[in-house]
């Protein structure tokens, strides 16, 4: 059964008022006319505010890098799956590599933070992945196991019928290497299959992103394997005509 094709760019930290402005503006008039495909960018907590003006009513939706665990009280610098709802988020990226490794988020937090977003009509984008020793070692399949039952365990199997999973191979993340499009596809029909064990229907339906070094040149040959839905963009969504190039390329 076909699934629809998402694409959204994670801009890390990067970006200022004025980058951001001409940058959206050519992404809003490059996807106008795009079909069959979902896109948006999450963005750093200080421009939500502008993304939300900027790109309400068009077809570019926003969303955020992080998301507490907690919904309020004394957590002095986080910030509520509430408080991005009330900017108009539709999407938080969760357990990016990045957080895990740079910030020692565990799978247990990340598993927390996955449904605080789902309390608040937010759709996580659930990120899993393996080093390059952990490849070499022959454990991807484990790794990835590991982080998704986590998930499954504290959430449920039904929380993935509102959630996006991105396979993001750390070693193939900011490196300019990238998994072949077979290597992708093994994992992320393991991942399909994994949710199958628990739903066959969620597991069919769900989306499931390719999050490591996708670019122009790269992104038709992914997204037309079998599992691919779409891709978590890093340094090249902070290039419109690249990032519009991968859009229309999950539109072919």
């Amino acid at each position: 059964m076909a699934r629809a094709r998402f694409v959204a760019g994670n801009w890390k930290m990067h970006g200022n008022l004025a980058q951001n402005q001409s940058l959206l503006e050519m992404v809003i008039s490059g996807i106008r006319t795009l079909q069959d495909v979902s896109c948006a960018v999450c963005v750093p907590y200080p421009y939500i505010s502008q993304a939300q003006l900027m790109l309400k009513g068009s077809h570019l939706a926003w969303g955020a890098q992080n998301v507490s665990q907690y919904h309020q009280g004394a957590y002095t610098g986080e910030v509520s799956a509430d408080m991005l709802a009330d900017l108009g988020c539709q999407y938080v990226i969760v357990g990016h590599s990045e957080r895990r490794t740079l910030f020692g988020e565990t799978d247990q937090v990340v598993a927390e933070k996955f449904r605080a977003a789902l309390g608040r009509s937010l759709m996580p984008i659930l990120c899993v992945g393996e080093t390059l020793a952990q490849r070499e070692q022959d454990e991807t399949e484990k790794i990835i196991a590991r982080q998704l039952d986590v998930v499954i365990n504290l959430a449920g199997i039904d929380a993935f019928k509102e959630s996006v999973v991105a396979y993001e191979p750390i070693w193939a993340i900011g490196t300019g290497k990238t998994a072949t499009p077979h290597q992708a596809q093994e994992v992320h029909a393991y991942i399909r299959n994994r949710i199958a064990v628990h739903d066959r229907k969620i597991a069919e339906n769900i989306q499931i992103l390719y999050g490591g070094s996708v670019k122009a040149s790269n992104a038709r040959e992914l997204f037309e394997m079998p599992d691919i839905d779409g891709g978590l963009i890093g340094g090249a969504s902070l290039v419109a005509a690249e990032f519009v190039s991968i859009c229309l390329a999950a539109q072919s």
